[in-house]
C-alpha cells in the first residue's frame, strides 16, 4: 500500500494557478471538436478573449510554450505559431492583474536580445512578466540555425547556465535609483548607477548594459521546465517557479523536496522557489458530461502518429508496439538517456505503470495524445478535490492548468473550479499585489524614481 506524505499546514500557504494557452488545447487534435476553430492559434482575438477570461478568475498567470521550428505533426495539428512575447504583449494590453509567462530557448537565442525583449514585456505589463527557460533538443530547430544536429544535453545545460547568468546580470544593470528625472538640472539618469554585464565566458561575451531601467518587480520571473539532472541544477540555482509533470502525488512530492534542497545548496531560501505541476483538465456540469467531452476529445487524436510518438517518448522500439500492447514499468529503459524526454518524465510514468500496467492506447488517452501530464476529468468539485489533495499533501505549490481544449475548457475551469477552490480557502480569487512576484508570494522590489 502506498504511503502518502504527511499533509502540510496550508494556513499560510496559498495555491497559485497558472493556465497554459496552448491552442487548440492539450488534446492536440481538438481543433476538430465542437467550439473550436482551426485558425485560433493565430487569431489575436482568440488570445485576448482567453486572457480576459483568465483574469476574470484571478488566475495567477497565463503560460505560453514555444519551439523554434515547424511542428513535426503539422499534418494533424497546429504547432506553436505566434511568437509568445509578441502575442502576449498584444493580448495582455488592458489587463491589470494577470501575469504573462513566455517560453524562450537558451539554445537558439542570444542573452542580450532576449533580456531586452522580456524586460520590455515586463515594463509593458507593469511587472507581470516571466521567462520560461528551456533548452531545445530537436533536429528541426538545429537545422534552422545552421547546425547539423542539436548540441548534446550537457552542452545545452552549460550554455543555459551561462545564458541565465548573463540575462540576470543585464536585468540587474540599472539600480532602482538610476532614473533621476530631475527637470531642474536636466539630469535624466545617473550613469554611475548603471553597470554593464561585463561578461566573458565559454559561450558569450556581453558588455551590456540594457537601455531599460529595472523591472517594476525587481526582475522578471524566471520559470524552468526541465526535470533532467541539468534542468534540476539550473532550477535550484535560478528558478522562481518550476513547471513539472507528475502522475502521482509521491513523485510530485519527491520532486518538490529535491528542488527545495537544491535551492538551499545554492544559498537560497527554499521558500523562494515554487513548483507548478501540469494538470490537463476536462470539466463538465456533471461527471457524465465531462466524460462525454473527454471521449469527444479522445476521438480527435490521430492514433497513427500518436503511437510512434509515445514509443519515442518512452524510449521503446515502436516496431512491435501496437495500440493493444500492454506496457509495464519494467518495459521502460532503465537508462534515462535512452528516451528523449526527461528523467522526471520517466520517473513519473514508471510510478504510474507500477500501480497498474496500461495498454499503449490507454497511455495515449491518459496523456491527451502525448502531453505526459496527469489528466483530471469531472465536475468542478471533483477537479477541486484533486487539486486540494495534492496541495495539502505538500506535493506542489500550485498548478499549471492545461485545458483539454482551451477554447471552451478555460472558461469551464474559471466558472466551475475556481469558485470551489475559493470557497475552500485554498485560492485567493483576487489579485493581492500589482506584480507577478507579489501574487506568487515571492520577494520583489519596487524601483524608485528620484525626482528633483
Amino acid at each position: 500500500m502506498t504511503t502518502l506524505p504527511a499533509a502540510l499546514d496550508t494556513t499560510e500557504r496559498r495555491l497559485h494557478l497558472n493556465i497554459s494557452l496552448l491552442t487548440p488545447g492539450h488534446f492536440r487534435g481538438s481543433w476538430r471538436a465542437t467550439g473550436n476553430a482551426p485558425a485560433d492559434f493565430v487569431d489575436p482575438d482568440h488570445f485576448r478573449r482567453l486572457i480576459r477570461i483568465a483574469e476574470r478568475g484571478a488566475l495567477t498567470a497565463v503560460f505560453v510554450g514555444d519551439a523554434p521550428a515547424l511542428s513535426a505533426d503539422i499534418a494533424h495539428a497546429p504547432g506553436l505559431g505566434l511568437d509568445p512575447v509578441v502575442m502576449l504583449a498584444h493580448a495582455a494590453a488592458g489587463t491589470s492583474g494577470i501575469g504573462v509567462i513566455a517560453t524562450g530557448s537558451s539554445t537558439y537565442n542570444d542573452p542580450y536580445n532576449l533580456a531586452r525583449r522580456y524586460l520590455s514585456l515586463d515594463h509593458l505589463t507593469g511587472g507581470r512578466a516571466g521567462w520560461n527557460v528551456v533548452t531545445t533538443q530537436f533536429d528541426a530547430a538545429a537545422a534552422n540555425f545552421g547546425l547539423n544536429a542539436p548540441p548534446g544535453k550537457d552542452e545545452r545545460y552549460r550554455r543555459a547556465d551561462e545564458f541565465v547568468d548573463v540575462v540576470t546580470k543585464l536585468w540587474d544593470g540599472w539600480r532602482a535609483d538610476a532614473l533621476v528625472g530631475d527637470r531642474t538640472t536636466g539630469r535624466f539618469a545617473d550613469p554611475s548607477r548603471i553597470r554593464g554585464a561585463e561578461h566573458r565566458g565559454e559561450y558569450f561575451s556581453v558588455a551590456g548594459a540594457l537601455p531599460l531601467p529595472q523591472s517594476p518587480q525587481g526582475r522578471p520571473l524566471l520559470v524552468q521546465a526541465g526535470a533532467s539532472e541539468g534542468g534540476l541544477v539550473l532550477a535550484g540555482k535560478y528558478a522562481d517557479v518550476v513547471f513539472s509533470a507528475a502522475q502521482t502525488i509521491e513523485v510530485a512530492h519527491a520532486l518538490r523536496t529535491d528542488l527545495r534542497r537544491r535551492a538551499e545548496t545554492f544559498g537560497r531560501n527554499p521558500d523562494s522557489l515554487r513548483t507548478s505541476t501540469g494538470l490537463i483538465t476536462v470539466v463538465g456540469d456533471t461527471e457524465e458530461q465531462a466524460r462525454r467531452r473527454e471521449h469527444e476529445l479522445r476521438e480527435t487524436i490521430p492514433l497513427d502518429s500518436a503511437l510512434p510518438q509515445l514509443a519515442a517518448q518512452l524510449g521503446l522500439e515502436d516496431a512491435g508496439l501496437t495500440l493493444d500492447t500492454v506496457v509495464t514499468a519494467t518495459d521502460l529503459p532503465q537508462s534515462d538517456s535512452a528516451a528523449p524526454r526527461s528523467a522526471g518524465f520517466l520517473t513519473s510514468i514508471r510510478a504510474l505503470l507500477a500501480e497498474k500496467p496500461l495498454t499503449a492506447r490507454e497511455l495515449i488517452h491518459r496523456f491527451a495524445g502525448g502531453a505526459g501530464h496527469r489528466l483530471a476529468v469531472g465536475t468542478g468539485e471533483q477537479i477541486a478535490d484533486t487539486i486540494e489533495a495534492w496541495f495539502r499533501a505538500g506535493a506542489t505549490d500550485g498548478f499549471t492548468i492545461m485545458p483539454g481544449d482551451v477554447g471552451t475548457g478555460l472558461e469551464a475551469f474559471v466558472d466551475q473550479v475556481v469558485p470551489e477552490l475559493v470557497r475552500r480557502g485554498l485560492f485567493a480569487g483576487e489579485y493581492t499585489h500589482g506584480t507577478l512576484r507579489g501574487n506568487l508570494g515571492l520577494g520583489f522590489t519596487e524601483p524608485s524614481l528620484v525626482a528633483g
